[in-house]
């Protein structure tokens, strides 16, 4: 996702310099970007740090870490960390580069890749006021809904919640369609009559598709919701809420990833189910 977010702030006429990583990094310096070999010399020479990691380990060594992002970071700095990490990772990121001088704000997305190709992410942001009027423009140039939620960790917290309502929606849809497929009904007619009443969501629409073509390429691997589950679940025994339904999906995508399938899509649920 970070190589399309990458792209719109070329287009928009930043200068962007991106870890040299990956082969995704390598060719945005076809694109206009400058190559680094380490997160600190990607602070020395950046305003604005921005993170999109796969969790909350990945986070901190790369911020934390030897030749870190910390490390090249000086007072007045802005950090935005738009990866799914947990809460408490977020804060105590938020404190250390506080002391710093360094204002962060944790800003995490939804949209998946092509959202991110098509900058229209919902981004969903913890941090001060004035962190978040900083980064503003930045977040419009990737993202349509831009929402501050609060202080450091809330745009965590507010993840966590929407992988749960993304989570138990496919297994909704997955179930009905399984229904309507096992009792011998045209799916299709089933899937377009559900979209045109109160069961109508984006994941019956898009999701829905994906079980009539049998198409579970992945555009957001299930093994990355099982980690959005874990922070989620991880929340709820901390503050003794209760999350059955949470609890139930998590089992199946687990089940998933033990048969080797934790590549494939989310709304690979399906699969498990049939």
């Amino acid at each position: 996702m970070g190589r399309p977010m990458s792209i719109h702030l070329l287009k928009a006429g930043h200068k962007v310099t991106v870890l040299k990583k990956s082969a995704s990094a390598t060719a945005l310096a076809a694109e206009g970007a400058v190559l680094v070999e380490t997160p600190k010399e990607v602070a020395e020479n950046s305003d604005v740090v921005i993170t999109c990691l796969p969790d909350s380990p990945e986070v901190e060594a790369i911020v934390l870490g030897k030749n870190g992002v910390l490390e090249g970071l000086t007072n007045g700095n802005l950090f935005i960390d738009m990866s799914t990490i947990a809460p408490a990772t977020a804060l105590k990121i938020y404190d250390l580069l506080k002391k710093k001088g360094v204002e962060s704000l944790d800003a995490p997305v939804s949209g998946g890749e092509g959202g991110a190709k098509s900058a229209s992410l919902s981004i969903m942001v913890g941090g001060s006021q004035a962190a978040f009027d900083r980064a503003l423009p930045i977040f419009e140039k990737m993202g349509k809904n831009i929402v501050r939620i609060g202080e450091a960790g809330s745009g965590q917290v507010t993840k966590a919640c929407n992988q749960v309502v993304v989570g138990m929606t496919i297994q909704g849809v997955m179930e009905a369609l399984n229904l309507a497929k096992k009792s011998g009904v045209d799916v299709a007619k089933v899937r377009a009559a559900l979209l045109g009443g109160f069961a109508q969501s984006r994941i019956l629409d898009v999701h829905g598709q994906r079980f009539l073509e049998n198409n579970f390429a992945p555009g957001f691997k299930i093994k990355l919701h099982k980690k959005d589950m874990n922070i989620a679940l991880q929340a709820g025994k901390n503050l003794s809420v209760p999350l059955p339904g949470s609890t139930l999906v998590a089992e199946q995508m687990d089940a998933l990833i033990r048969k080797g399938d934790g590549e494939l899509d989310h709304s690979a649920l399906a699969l498990l189910l049939e």
